[in-house]
C-alpha cells in the first residue's frame, strides 16, 4: 500500500480560534460541494476535475508512441509554450530528473529544452545554436497559435527545421498540442501535416498539467506518465470526501481563514531544490486563479535553507502578514553520510555519521519552530517520496484545493481578464493593426 500526501495544519491552529477553524471548514465543504456539483462560476472549465479518471489508452498509447519514435535519433525536444503550457511540465521534469543529468548523460531519452516562456533574444539565440549542433524535435503548445512568444519562438524554430531537415522531415520532428477544430495551429498542423494532440476546450491551461500539455513532455523524457496519473486518480478520490480528513479541504480550509485573520500572503517552501518549479507552477495556478475583485492571497515562494540566507531575516521578523506552506518529502531518493574528520577544523564532528536528510530534516523542524515562534503560521504538505506517483497527487491536490478555495473567496477560478491588459498595451506599442489609437496615447504617456 503506497504512502498518502498528507497535509498538517497544526502549527497554525494556534493562530486562529476554534470558531475560525471550525467556520473555513464548513465553507471548505460547502464550496467543494459548488465545485463538484458544477454549479459555481466558470463551471464550463472544470474537466480538470475528471482527467485522472477519463484519460482513456487510446491517448496514452499514441503519446508513449511519440515517446518510442524520437528515443532514436532525436537528441533535444524543444517545448514550445508559456504558462500553462510550459510550468507544470517544467515542474515535473525538474522534480523527475538527475540534477547533472545534462553533464552525465544518465538517461537514454532526449535532453528537455523549453522556448516560447519569454522574450528573450539572447535565450533565444543561445537556443538556436544548441539546434544547430544537434538532432532536435518539437512540441508546439498553444490552443489559439498566436500568444505572442510561442509563437515568435515557433516561427523561429520551424524555419530552422525547414532549412536544415526539409520540409517533409521537419513535419515528423513537430508535433502540436492544441484546440481541436480552430485556432491558427490546428490550422497550421493540417496544412504541414503535423501530428496533433487536443487541449479540451473545457480545461484551462493552468490546470491542464494532466492532458497532452504535461504529459507528452514527461513521457518523452523516459518518466512514466501511467503513475503519475494513477497518483492524481487516487487523490481524486480522496479529495472527493466531503469532510475534515480530505486534504484539499483542510488546505483551502485553513489557508483562508488565515486570510480571513489578516495574512495576505502565502510563502510556499521547500528543502529540496527539485521542487522549486513545482512553487512556480503553483503560483501561477494560485495567483491567476483567486487574484481578482480586489481579492486574493498573494503567492510567494522560497527555496530553503538556501533563500534562510536571504529571505530568512524578513520571514523571521518582518511584517506578520505571511503564513507558510512547506512541502515536506520524508524520504530522499539517495542517501550520503556525513565522514568523521580527525582535525575537526570546521567543528562538525559532532555531525558525523548523520545523513545529509537528517540534517535538512532538522533544518526544517528547526526554521518552522523558530518563525512560528515569531509569529508566522505554519502548514506542511507531506509528500512521501518524489517520484511520479506522487507529483502526480501533488497536481491534482494543488488543483482541487484552488477550486475550492477560490470559490470560498467567491470569485470565478478560471478566467483572467487582467491578463489581457499588457497584452493590448504590448500589440499597440509593436504596431500590431487595428491598435493604433492605442499606441498613440501609450507613447503621450511617461513613466
Amino acid at each position: 500500500m503506497k504512502h498518502k500526501l498528507e497535509v498538517d495544519y497544526n502549527a497554525a491552529r494556534g493562530f486562529l480560534a476554534d470558531r475560525e477553524v471550525n467556520d473555513a471548514f464548513a465553507k471548505s465543504i460547502k464550496a467543494l460541494e459548488v465545485l463538484e456539483g458544477r454549479e459555481g462560476r466558470g463551471n464550463e472549465f472544470l474537466g480538470w476535475l475528471d482527467l485522472p479518471s477519463e484519460t482513456d489508452e487510446t491517448l496514452l498509447s499514441r503519446i508513449e508512441g511519440v515517446a518510442r519514435r524520437w528515443q532514436n535519433g532525436i537528441d533535444v525536444v524543444v517545448i514550445i509554450g508559456i504558462g500553462g503550457s510550459y510550468l507544470g511540465s517544467k515542474a515535473a521534469l525538474d522534480a523527475l530528473t538527475h540534477h547533472f543529468d545534462l553533464y552525465l548523460e544518465k538517461s537514454s531519452s532526449p535532453k528537455i529544452v523549453f522556448a516560447g516562456q519569454n522574450l528573450s533574444e539572447d535565450y533565444l539565440s543561445e537556443l538556436m545554436e544548441l539546434l544547430s549542433a544537434k538532432s532536435a524535435a518539437a512540441v508546439v503548445i498553444s490552443k489559439s497559435g498566436t500568444t505572442t512568444e510561442p509563437a515568435v519562438a515557433f516561427r523561429i524554430i520551424k524555419q530552422h527545421f525547414e532549412e536544415k531537415y526539409g520540409k517533409e522531415e521537419s513535419a515528423r520532428r513537430i508535433v502540436a498540442v492544441t484546440d481541436e477544430s480552430r485556432g491558427a495551429l490546428r490550422k497550421l498542423s493540417e496544412m504541414e501535416g503535423y501530428e496533433t494532440f487536443i487541449i479540451p476546450d473545457n480545461v484551462g491551461g493552468r490546470f491542464s498539467v494532466l492532458t497532452p500539455v504535461g504529459l507528452i513532455p514527461v513521457a518523452v523524457a523516459g518518466y512514466d506518465i501511467r503513475a503519475m496519473l494513477e497518483g492524481a486518480r487516487d487523490m481524486q478520490k480522496r479529495s472527493s470526501e466531503h469532510s475534515e480528513n480530505n486534504p484539499a479541504v483542510a488546505y483551502a480550509a485553513i489557508r483562508n481563514a488565515l486570510y480571513s485573520s489578516g495574512k495576505k500572503i502565502e510563502i510556499i517552501v521547500n528543502y529540496n531544490p527539485k521542487l522549486q518549479y513545482v512553487a512556480e507552477w503553483w503560483k501561477q495556478l494560485y495567483g491567476e486563479s483567486e487574484g481578482k475583485e480586489n481579492k486574493g492571497i498573494f503567492p510567494a515562494s522560497v527555496n530553503f535553507t538556501s533563500d534562510l540566507h536571504s529571505m530568512g531575516q524578513y520571514i523571521q521578523e518582518g511584517e506578520r502578514h505571511i503564513f507558510e506552506t512547506v512541502i515536506s518529502v520524508e524520504k530522499p531518493n539517495r542517501s550520503l553520510s556525513i565522514a568523521n574528520d580527525p582535525k575537526n577544523l570546521d567543528g562538525l564532528n559532532f555531525l558525523s555519521g548523520k545523513s545529509i536528510d537528517e540534517c535538512n530534516k532538522m533544518a526544517e523542524l528547526g526554521t518552522r519552530i523558530a518563525h512560528v515562534d515569531g509569529g508566522v503560521p505554519n502548514m506542511r504538505i507531506i509528500l512521501p517520496e518524489i517520484n511520479e506517483y506522487n507529483i502526480g497527487s501533488l497536481f491534482y491536490f494543488f488543483e482541487k484545493a484552488c477550486g475550492i478555495s477560490a470559490y470560498m473567496l467567491d470569485v470565478n477560478p478560471f478566467d483572467q481578464p487582467g491578463v489581457e491588459d499588457y497584452k493590448v498595451n504590448m500589440f499597440a506599442l509593436l504596431g500590431k493593426p487595428g491598435f493604433e489609437e492605442k499606441a498613440k496615447e501609450l507613447r503621450a504617456r511617461s513613466l
